[in-house]
């Protein structure tokens, strides 16, 4: 924020922070993200999510009650227009340690991908084990990732209708080779806000459309869902997260969860029965 930010706006600002770091706080009890010693990776993409997870995590940092670093990695896809400067000269003017990580996954998505067809999937995949190698380098103990609680509830969404599976993105991950932890702070924060802080903080904010990619089209119509709702049921995606939270296998039709096969009248139960209708 420059010197020219009213009074408003610093009241504006100062109450999402607060917010943001409380949730972001509360993310990182629950699950137990962080621990003592940590070497965080915050992986850094220049868009309004990872700048303000690094920000509330150095908040954070400087007065948990305990020690852990953070260092922040942002992966150059070699796209064509990517401004390369943007990012180190940011993390230079607020002292953070920080890597570069200059990777051409940009050709081999174009490549592979006839045109015409997204390309998240597989930039996404590719990114994912750049930073997973990455880590192991430098000898960070969790990856940060930027996701927020609209993210993980589209990821429900997008799976259920399209992939039948109730499954999303949890705040905390073991990778699939048991060798990295992934954690997302932000798992409580809501995109509006995270939006509105970033606004107010004009961050550099580096688009992601410098690849040209069409953006995915059913995570839109997710996301475009939810936010009806929001703007209709003012809570509802509120009671919807609160659901992810409170999951019943009795209730569900999962037989590797709960054993319905088995599942009979115990005698206990008619012996009561017996003694009422007596």
């Amino acid at each position: 924020m420059d010197l020219s930010t009213s009074p408003k706006e610093k009241t504006e600002l100062n109450k999402l922070h607060k917010r943001l770091r409380r949730q972001t706080g509360q993310a990182i009890a629950d699950f137990n993200m962080i621990e003592d010693d940590d070497k965080v990776m915050v992986c850094l993409s220049g868009g309004k999510d990872s700048y303000t997870m690094l920000e509330i995590l150095r908040n954070l940092q400087a007065s948990a009650p305990i020690e852990f670093s953070i260092v922040a990695v942002n992966l150059d896809q070699k796209q064509p227009g990517f401004p390369e400067h943007i990012l180190p000269e940011y993390l230079s003017s607020i002292g953070v340690d920080f890597h570069i990580l200059e990777r051409d996954t940009y050709s081999i998505v174009k490549e592979l991908v006839p045109e015409g067809k997204t390309t998240c999937g597989l930039c996404s995949r590719l990114r994912r084990g750049s930073l997973y190698g990455f880590a192991d380098e430098i000898g960070a103990t969790k990856i940060a990732l930027g996701h927020h609680r609209d993210d993980i509830l589209e990821t429900l969404f997008l799976n259920m209708f399209f992939g039948g599976k109730i499954k999303s993105m949890p705040p905390k991950l073991l990778s699939d080779d048991g060798r990295h932890m992934v954690i997302r702070p932000l798992a409580y924060c809501k995109e509006k806000d995270i939006e509105a802080f970033s606004e107010l903080k004009e961050y550099p904010i580096i688009p992601c459309n410098l690849c040209g990619s069409q953006e995915n089209l059913q995570r839109q119509v997710i996301k475009n869902m939810l936010q009806q709702w929001d703007k209709e049921y003012p809570g509802r995606t509120d009671t919807l997260f609160t659901s992810m939270q409170n999951i019943v296998p009795s209730h569900m039709a999962d037989t590797s969860l709960f054993d319905f096969k088995d599942l009979s009248i115990s005698p206990d139960a008619l012996d009561k029965l017996n003694i009422i209708s007596l």
